[in-house]
């Protein structure tokens, strides 16, 4: 696992899991959103943000945390190993809840947060799992059949599966692909 893409609905939990993997296996981590937005809110220009990302994918080690889908592709073609946050949407309302208490709302850079709640943002995150997951089940079987795949979809399964990765015996090159969804 050298190089990572994790995605999953906001609220998920994508940002925390990222930083402690990233800790863990010593891989440089990138929040997506961080490389999106700027201090205003003003999105970077699509091709301007797709050449960014196959910047980043050029790097022989590296940990991208965020969905946008229409630039998955880029990532899931260099990726080795996708991480799926599926969480259900009560949960990940709940930590969109824990984050507006955790940073009173707004941008965090470095921690890779952006805490802007809106009804849209409330209504994707309901449709997640509706809309959004089988779009992206999709992109994952056209162009990342390759991946070594963790599907996690609890907190305790977040946790359990990066307690694997930080106790001594951790082999990160072992399996071909898993779903955690059972741990």
């Amino acid at each position: 696992m050298k190089r990572i893409a994790v995605i999953g609905c906001g609220g998920s939990g994508k940002t925390y899991l990222s930083n402690r993997v990233g800790e863990a296996l010593a891989l440089p981590v990138t929040h997506l959103d961080a490389e999106y937005y700027d201090q205003t809110w003003t999105p970077l220009p699509p091709e301007d943000f797709a050449a960014r990302q196959r910047e980043l994918v050029q790097q022989r080690q590296w940990l991208i945390e965020g969905n946008y889908a229409s630039t998955l592709p880029i990532r899931l073609q260099a990726a080795d190993t996708l991480v799926s946050l599926d969480l259900p949407a009560w949960a990940c309302l709940a930590g969109i809840a824990q984050r507006r208490f955790k940073y009173r709302g707004g941008q965090y850079h470095q921690d890779g947060v952006f805490d802007r709640i809106t009804v849209g943002f409330v209504r994707y995150i309901f449709g997640y799992r509706r809309t959004m997951r089988p779009r992206v089940r999709q992109l994952i079987s056209e162009h990342g059949t390759h991946l070594y795949v963790v599907t996690l979809t609890s907190r305790r399964q977040a946790a359990r599966w990066l307690n694997t990765l930080t106790t001594p015996d951790h082999d990160p090159e072992a399996g071909t692909g898993t779903d955690y969804s059972s741990i």
